[in-house]
């Protein structure tokens, strides 16, 4: 079977942004925490392969993505075709060094996980990276193609997050540092660290227009920083729809499919609620539909709606080709 692109359920998370600092932050304390109990935070390669389940889920998966990509890895035991790509990630995973790491969850235990991740059919495979999920693919996919997709993973977590990896002591007893790994250093604190947590505690409290005014006051300094710009994407669409009435917006995108504005605020609402391609494939046919001011407006919104789902997500590259084929 192909591997093919999964759409994701609860893709916008009001404390999605700060859910990654916080898993940042606990990872750096991790790290220190070793480093004083001379383990300097090295693992055995053994270690890059990982059971988890939903009760370990945010320890071991959540946190360590502040890191390093965790590769997730859905199975059971019945999945003839699992048998055949565990396998090869496992080998992958130690082959890469650190680069990212291997967590396996049996869907049958861990069934609040699989729907979490709207999985329709295993083996199915997601990385989640700075607490944020993407889809990889669904099946067993050929070796070529699966280090090709890691390769991705791991430019996209260096160039985007700054995740470096593991460090990897092939001396060290699994489940511990090696006794020889150097120590690791303290990590300094960035520019906008201060900015970025008063935006976390925005978010937390709820307080959406200070969570703006917080990643505005990054970007400011900083335009590209990828962090705020997912901030203040994620914030400004959650504050667009914390007024709207679900069913009426609905009502009227249904009855007016020409009208820019309902289609707008549907699509709004199509995001947050999980359904990324029906909030894509909704303003695109708008686009084709309107004309002038109108479809610049939906153009627009468009455009915003990929920041807050990320440029290297795969189904923001397929909505950015059929966005060019409406509008030329």
């Amino acid at each position: 079977m192909q591997p093919r692109n999964m759409s994701m359920s609860g893709v916008v998370d009001l404390a999605a942004v700060k859910a990654a600092q916080e898993a940042k932050a606990k990872a750096e304390q991790a790290r220190a925490e070793a480093a004083r109990q001379g383990g300097g935070g090295a693992i055995s390669p053994a270690d890059l392969v990982i059971d988890v389940d939903e009760a370990t889920f945010e320890r071991d998966v959540l946190q360590r993505s502040a890191e390093v990509p965790v590769v997730l890895d859905f199975w059971a035991e019945w999945c003839q075709p699992c048998k055949q790509l565990s396998p090869v990630l496992e080998r992958l995973a130690v082959e890469y060094n650190g680069r990212f790491l291997l967590a396996k969850i049996d869907v049958d235990a861990n069934q609040m996980l699989m729907q979490q991740f709207g999985i329709q059919g295993i083996p199915a495979v997601f990385a989640v990276v700075a607490g944020q999920a993407l889809p990889l693919f669904q099946g067993a996919a050929g070796e070529a193609q699966i280090r090709q997709t890691l390769d991705q993973l791991v430019s996209v977590a260096e160039q985007r997050f700054g995740l470096t990896g593991l460090v990897v002591d092939p001396d060290a007893e699994p489940g511990g540092g090696g006794a020889g790994a150097e120590q690791a250093p303290e990590v300094p604190a960035g520019p906008h660290e201060s900015a970025l947590n008063a935006a976390a505690e925005a978010l937390d409290a709820g307080d959406l227009d200070g969570a703006i005014r917080a990643y505005q006051n990054v970007l400011s300094d900083d335009p590209a920083h990828p962090e705020a710009k997912l901030g203040l994407a994620q914030a400004e669409l959650l504050r667009r729809v914390q007024d709207l009435d679900p069913q009426r917006v609905r009502k009227e995108a249904a009855e007016r499919p020409g009208d820019a504005a309902a289609q707008i605020a549907a699509a709004d609402l199509d995001l947050v609620g999980g359904h990324v391609e029906d909030a894509f494939g909704r303003l695109i046919d708008t686009v084709r539909r309107t004309a002038g001011e109108e479809r610049d407006a939906v153009r627009v919104r468009l455009l915003e709606l990929f920041e807050v789902i990320g440029a290297d997500d795969p189904r923001v590259a397929a909505a950015r080709r059929a966005l060019a084929r409406a509008l030329f």
